[in-house]
């Protein structure tokens, strides 16, 4: 039989197993994260039809949307979490208490380049809190709160929460007479971070027909420097002017007054005119996080407002507002910063049982089953080889204890525990030892995903 050479598509990730437990510690400190404001779990599925994916698609999405047919259905990975979101509530509005708050971490698809830092598989992490027929402001000012917990959770001490409203950049456009190409602008301002205002100006002006002094005021008014406060009464010199941009103020100053209040520091936090956000669907509040000592990642968590997305799949009015963060993406940069903790606990078990014959067996069993009781993640060393063989495994594998069962210590019911990392010995009972054990790791087993 001809054999294949094992490869792993471009674009995808495939981590070893210490890795991937330091991976799924990020995962579980989102979710209980997300847990502690009341989001709830929710998972929908990888493939749907191409129809209800590509509702609001088109340009980008429809390039890279993995898309193929089974029979005669036209089926689609999904590219967001977001998407499936509002056909979901569409689907089961009436069984759902609104507002509705849900949390997603799950794999989506884009057929984009592969490059560093960006993959075609990857993990997104979604939160996002749906109404029926309105949602309240104040929504909208709780989730930089949930963005800081979850970083602040997570380890990362140096980020920067940076916030927007797109009624206030649509309603600003207005006063300059490019409310037909608010959306070209706003997507041409998005990019500013990574190719400059000259050449932001310059799209502006060649590519979108944006009059030169119109383009110089744009850039002017979203690059208004100074702290939210100075930023807040900057924006009204322009109060009473036009609506939209009245209501994007008044919503803008509301996440800014309660901030402080949900306990997130001034230091953490900031009005950031310059954020767009590219995607058309949004239409409030919007939001991005940077790390502060590393700009040049972008943003690790972004989203916003959204009041249409469902009227793709129904009448009703679901606005919503929710954040995602790229846990791929960050994972990925974290591990190239060597940022990720080492005091997590990442081998395969916490203890590990070795019998020295077939004759400590049933002891041995009995004794990683009273570990197990005891919350002490634990194997047995089951092959029949030398103990150098048998001790090195433990070694190997990095895992902190290994109970050594001979003839003797199952006679007297005890086992020898030995420190893999100290290189002591003890004899203990099971009891004793699962006690010992616990207390050796409470503080690993808590420790955080990000060195601080």
């Amino acid at each position: 039989m001809a054999q294949i050479r094992p490869h792993t598509l471009s674009g995808f990730m495939e981590l070893l197993p210490e890795d991937q437990k330091k991976m799924q510690r990020v995962m579980a400190t989102l979710r209980e994260s997300y847990a502690l404001y009341g989001f709830t779990p929710l998972d929908t599925p990888v493939i749907e039809s191409a129809d209800v994916l590509l509702a609001k698609g088109g340009g980008e999405t429809e390039k890279q949307i993995y898309r193929f047919t089974k029979g005669e259905s036209d089926l689609a990975l999904r590219f967001d979490l977001t998407v499936p979101l509002a056909k979901y509530v569409a689907l089961h509005a009436n069984e759902l208490t609104f507002p509705f708050r849900r949390y997603q971490i799950g794999k989506v698809y884009r057929g984009e380049r592969a490059q560093r830092g960006r993959f075609r598989e990857f993990y997104q992490a979604d939160i996002d809190i749906i109404g029926d027929g309105r949602l309240d402001i104040m929504n909208e000012a709780e989730i930089p709160a949930v963005i800081y917990r979850t970083f602040h959770a997570l380890g990362l001490k140096n980020f920067r929460i940076r916030v927007n409203n797109r009624k206030v950049l649509n309603g600003f456009f207005a006063l300059l007479g490019l409310t037909e190409k608010s959306g070209d602008v706003m997507r041409t301002i998005d990019k500013l971070d990574k190719i400059g205002p000259g050449k932001v100006r310059a799209v502006l002006v060649d590519e979108f027909a944006v009059e030169p002094e119109a383009a110089d005021k744009v850039l002017e008014f979203i690059s208004f420097p100074g702290t939210s406060a100075e930023k807040l009464a900057f924006l009204r010199r322009y109060e009473g002017k036009n609506e939209t941009f009245d209501l994007g103020l008044h919503e803008l100053a509301t996440v800014v007054e309660y901030v402080g209040s949900f306990g997130v520091p001034a230091e953490n936090f900031e009005i950031d005119l310059t954020i767009a956000r590219g995607l058309d669907y949004y239409t409030g509040t919007v939001y991005e996080t940077v790390m502060t000592d590393h700009p040049e990642i972008g943003s690790i968590c972004s989203g916003g407002r959204y009041d249409n997305l469902a009227g793709y799949y129904t009448d009703r009015t679901l606005p919503g507002v929710g954040i995602s963060i790229g846990v791929t993406r960050l994972f990925y940069v974290l591990q190239e910063q060597d940022m990720l903790s080492k005091d997590i606990l990442t081998a395969p078990a916490e203890a590990v049982v070795i019998p020295m014959d077939t004759d400590c067996m049933a002891f041995a069993v009995e004794t990683a089953t009273a570990l197990r009781a005891e919350g002490v993640k634990t194997q047995i060393y089951f092959e029949n080889r030398k103990f150098k063989q048998k001790i090195g495994f433990a070694d190997k594998s990095g895992i902190p204890f290994a109970l050594i069962i001979g003839g003797d210590e199952a006679a007297a019911g005890v086992v020898s525990l030995k420190d893999m990392a100290a290189g002591t010995q003890e004899k203990l009972t099971p009891a004793e030892a699962a006690a010992k054990i616990n207390a050796a790791l409470a503080l690993r087993r808590r420790a955080q995903a990000i060195r601080g």
